[in-house]
């Protein structure tokens, strides 16, 4: 639970100094929502990006506290953990194939933060999102409304950068919603997506709603393509960046997150893209919305994907 009217500065905890987490690090003082702890297994590095961080205050106007450590012990009263340590996509690479390289670290990362954090909400970034949040819950021991995972928020915002494009309107006018797992198989919704409360249905035709729905399926891969020795991390630490806005000012918004169902969309036991509602509690309602057939089915086939991921991490390493 995150310290609520109190005159201790939030704080919140970044495992992972790589390009997501210390962009991140970077959008969370400079937008003065709160003190950071940058955390990497590399010497040196977590420590050199939070000075040149702090070094940038005078010019930013702000006064929030940046450290670097590769010590855990650093992340005691951190309100909210950040977990992006693992390897990222490289090109070729599904997030499937993440798995097994990605498993250890994150049960291991989530086990050493919580001896030091146990009351922190934690949320997860490293791919396969939804698999590596399910393992992390169960890792932490902790109520799942305090384990989430980012991946609706980036993939809702791709399909609305599309959108926007296509149209050539105002992004601020356009609200989109991706539920489902965060892979090929994650599930735009048009009918649910707005310009100015006006569905893109009504806006374009089949085909062209079609090429954006794939184009945000491959919204990933398409920037590990172009990049070819990286994977997207602007964007990725924008939306995580706003789950802790929500979270630490008890904004109370509806979001999709990878949250944990339980009977929910006819699922159970799995975590994957929700429309949540975030708050001091971290998720404190999950919204259920009247899906048509062909909307439960593809979500259904996107949980069978995830289960998939969830069943070889299971044997790799165990959720005990």
């Amino acid at each position: 639970m995150v310290k609520s009217h109190q005159a201790i500065a939030p704080s919140v905890g970044i495992i992972g100094a790589g390009k997501v987490g210390s962009t991140l690090a970077q959008r969370i003082a400079e937008k003065d929502l709160a003190d950071v702890v940058l955390l990497d297994v590399i010497e040196g590095m977590p420590q050199g990006i939070a000075l040149d961080l702090m070094e940038a205050r005078g010019v930013e106007r702000h006064d929030r506290q940046l450290i670097g450590t590769n010590n855990y012990a650093d992340l005691v009263d951190c309100d909210i953990v950040v977990i992006t340590a693992g390897k990222p996509r490289t090109p070729g690479m599904s997030r499937e194939e993440l798995v097994k390289i990605n498993t250890k670290i994150v049960k291991s990362v989530v086990k050493e933060s919580v001896q030091h954090c146990p009351q922190a909400i934690f949320m997860l970034v490293t791919n396969p999102l939804d698999v590596m949040t399910y393992l992390a819950w169960k890792a932490s021991g902790l109520d799942s409304s305090r384990v989430m995972g980012m991946a609706g928020v980036l993939d809702s915002a791709r399909f609305q950068t599309f959108i926007s494009l296509e149209l050539g309107c105002s992004i601020a006018d356009i609200q989109t919603l991706v539920l489902g797992g965060h892979g090929d198989l994650m599930v735009p919704l048009p009918r649910f997506s707005t310009v100015r409360g006006i569905p893109i249905t009504e806006l374009m035709d089949r085909a062209a709603i079609d090429r954006l729905v794939e184009r945000t399926r491959k919204g990933g891969a398409e920037i590990v393509q172009l990049m070819k020795t990286g994977s997207a991390y602007y964007a990725p630490a924008s939306s995580v960046c706003l789950m802790v806005e929500a979270v630490l000012h008890n904004q109370s918004r509806f979001m999709p997150v990878a949250g944990y169902l339980q009977g929910q969309y006819g699922l159970n036991d799995i975590y994957m893209g929700i429309p949540c509602q975030l708050g001091y509690q971290g998720i404190e309602k999950i919204l259920e919305l009247p899906l048509a057939e062909s909307e439960i089915a593809a979500l259904h086939e996107s949980a069978t994907s995830v289960r998939k991921g969830i069943e070889m991490a299971e044997s790799l390493v165990g959720f005990d």
